[in-house]
């Protein structure tokens, strides 16, 4: 047997293919180890709230392209509002983003018993009820309860203030469509008993 010569061809397809494989090795793991820098939501973002530096905190994640999925630090926020429900702890989506004038949801505040407050919180579906008055019962009493608005959004959950309220009493501040303001604006004129349904496992 021959001892192998430096200009045998053989020996130099092996080199290049450990170069190769020393390179495309080096490359994976610097790959693996490459982060970027995305926004992720301190607490429940809701839709109508200003989107605040304050609000977010920056963490580190390895995913490729997240300039045009995710909101990344220096990005402009000076009119960005929410438009649909970032979770506690959720890398905020750009598709989450947008301008005020393109809501179509109303804040309405609705009493709510505090019974309720472990099924009802920022980012809950709930459904809205109203029991109309009876105008044919001398002792006031109300309809049969009907469906008023279903699939509404609870932007804010908080303590009832005022004189007339009592400790098992809260407010809700419900995010409307704009389209069915006009029926819960007239029935909670018309003294009708709007009653906050919770919509079981529905957190936006």
């Amino acid at each position: 047997m021959r001892r192998p010569s430096w200009r045998d061809p053989r020996l130099g397809v092996g080199i290049l293919l450990v170069v190769a494989s020393v390179a495309l090795g080096s490359w994976a793991v610097s790959r693996a180890d490459a982060t970027v820098e995305v926004y992720q939501a301190d607490t429940a973002l809701t839709p109508g709230d200003v989107v605040e530096v304050a609000d977010l905190q920056v963490v580190q994640v390895r995913l490729d392209g997240v300039e045009g999925v995710y909101l990344v630090p220096g990005a402009d926020l000076e009119t960005a509002v929410i438009t649909r429900t970032v979770g506690a702890g959720e890398l905020v989506p750009l598709s989450s983003l947008g301008s005020q004038e393109q809501l179509e949801l109303r804040p309405v505040q609705i009493a709510m018993s505090a019974a309720m407050q472990d099924l009802v919180t920022a980012g809950s579906r709930v459904e809205l009820w109203v029991a109309m008055p009876d105008p044919t019962s001398p002792q006031g009493g109300l309809l049969a309860p009907e469906l008023l608005v279903e699939d509404v959004e609870v932007r804010d959950v908080h303590a009832d203030t005022s004189v007339f309220a009592g400790a098992d009493s809260v407010q809700v501040q419900v995010l409307v469509h704009e389209d069915a303001l006009p029926d819960l604006l007239a029935a909670l004129a018309a003294d009708g008993q709007v009653t906050i349904v919770p919509v079981l496992g529905g957190v936006g």
